[in-house]
C-alpha cells in the first residue's frame, strides 16, 4: 500500500454508544488493533497500511464515545471490552485476529475472557495486568501515579511547531519514530476556532480511561484465553518493575514471550517496522 493511502474513517452504532474506527477495506481476514490509554487509532496507521490490503484492518477509538468524569471512577475498561465485543457483533466480524497496546491489549483479554469474544489468536503489546493487591486498593485521582499526572499534562499549543518541539522535549516521545509523531500532530490534537492546537483526548477524559483500569482485576480472565497469544515486552519499559508479562504469558493456555530489545513502553511508537514484522508472523504461521 502506498505511503499516502489513508483509511476510511467510520462510526457505528453498538447500541447505547456510538465508536468510530479506521477501516482498511479489504477481502481479507480481519484484524483489530486496539490502541493505548489516551492514543488514538492513527497511531496504528504506519503498520495498518502495510498490513492492507493482505488483511482487512478495522481500528476502533476509544476515548470520548462515553460520559465519564476521573472523579467519580471513570471509565471502566470493563465497558470498554464490552463495547468492543458490541462492536465486533454489529460489524459481523468472524473471528478476527487481535493486537492491543497497553490499554488496549488488556481490553482484549477482558472482551475475550469475560465476553466470549472469539479469535484465531491475539498480539498483546505491553498489556496492563497490575498486580493483583492494586485491585483491592480504593484509589483516587490524586492518589493515581498516571491519572494525576494526565490532569496535569499540558494539552495547549499555539501553533504545530511549538507541539512538535514541546513532543521532542518529553522523555515520553524521545524514541518515538518520525512519522509516529506526525501523525499525534495531525490527529491526536484538533485546532480551535481562535488558533492553536489542543489535544483530542483532553485531560479529563485520559484521566478517566487510566482510573478505569482500577475497576477490574483482570487476572482471574487469563486463564480464560485459549487463542494463541503473544505477549510483547519493552527491555526499557518503566512497567517492568512492577507488572510481571512473563507470569501473566505462563498462565494463559497457549502463551509466547517476546522481549524487543532497546523498546519502552511505546513498542508500536518507538518501532513500527518491528512491530509490523511480529504482527505479520505471528499471524502468518496461525
Amino acid at each position: 500500500m502506498s505511503k499516502d493511502r489513508k483509511p476510511i474513517v467510520m462510526k457505528q452504532d453498538i447500541g447505547n454508544a456510538e465508536l468510530s474506527y479506521l477501516l482498511y477495506e479489504s477481502d481479507g481476514p480481519t484484524i483489530v488493533l486496539m490502541h493505548a490509554t489516551g492514543f488514538l487509532p492513527w497511531l496504528w496507521h504506519p503498520i495498518a497500511r502495510e498490513l492492507a490490503p493482505e488483511w482487512r484492518i478495522i481500528a476502533p477509538y476509544f476515548c470520548d464515545h462515553r460520559e465519564s468524569d476521573p472523579y467519580k471512577g471513570g471509565l471502566s475498561w470493563m465497558t470498554i471490552a464490552q463495547d468492543l465485543a458490541n462492536l465486533c457483533k454489529e460489524l459481523a466480524i468472524d473471528r478476527p485476529f487481535m493486537v492491543g497496546h497497553s490499554m488496549g491489549a488488556t481490553v482484549i483479554t477482558m472482551a475475550i475472557g469475560a465476553f466470549g469474544l472469539e479469535t484465531p489468536g491475539i498480539i498483546l503489546f505491553e498489556p496492563i495486568f497490575l498486580p493483583e493487591d492494586f485491585y483491592n486498593i480504593h484509589i483516587t485521582v490524586d492518589t493515581h501515579p498516571l491519572a494525576s499526572k494526565a490532569m496535569r499534562r499540558k494539552y495547549l499549543w499555539s501553533d504545530r511547531n511549538e507541539a512538535l518541539l514541546y513532543l521532542r522535549s518529553k522523555a515520553l516521545f524521545k524514541n518515538w519514530d518520525e512519522e509516529m509523531l506526525e501523525l499525534y500532530i495531525a490527529y491526536g490534537m484538533k485546532s480551535l476556532d481562535a488558533g492553536g492546537l489542543q489535544l483530542a483526548c483532553s485531560p479529563k477524559r485520559e484521566a478517566s480511561l487510566f482510573m478505569g483500569g482500577a475497576h477490574y482485576n483482570p487476572w482471574p480472565l487469563l486463564s480464560q484465553v485459549t487463542c494463541p497469544t503473544l505477549v510483547i515486552e519493552g527491555e526499557m519499559s518503566e512497567n517492568r518493575a512492577f507488572i510481571d508479562l512473563k507470569k501473566a504469558t505462563q498462565i494463559f493456555e497457549q502463551g509466547t514471550y517476546k522481549l524487543v530489545d532497546e523498546a519502552g513502553h511505546l513498542i508500536p511508537q518507538e518501532k513500527p517496522r518491528e512491530s509490523l514484522e511480529i504482527i505479520r508472523g505471528f499471524f502468518s504461521n496461525l
